[in-house]
């Protein structure tokens, strides 16, 4: 990630599980940023969900899945 050494850094001390969602056409945060941004990740489990659209346009099947996501990882833990 050309120009962002901190997010770098920051991207791969995660060790969670990340489900990272990006749309395909956002206008806030680059393509390109984003999937370097996911390659640094340095989870084990990492899942990428890419979706038609721009920044505010996520799909409601999306917010399911990240409800879905984050009830098995705690679950999970507890």
């Amino acid at each position: 990630m050309t120009g962002h050494a901190g997010q770098t850094a920051a991207a791969r001390r995660v060790r969670v599980p990340v489900e990272f969602v990006l749309q395909w056409d956002d206008e806030l945060v680059p393509r390109e940023g984003a999937l370097a941004l996911f390659d640094e990740l340095g989870s084990r489990e990492k899942t990428l969900h890419a979706n038609p659209g721009g920044h505010l346009e996520v799909p409601d099947f999306e917010l399911d899945a990240s409800g879905r996501f984050l009830a098995r990882h705690l679950l999970r833990r507890a």
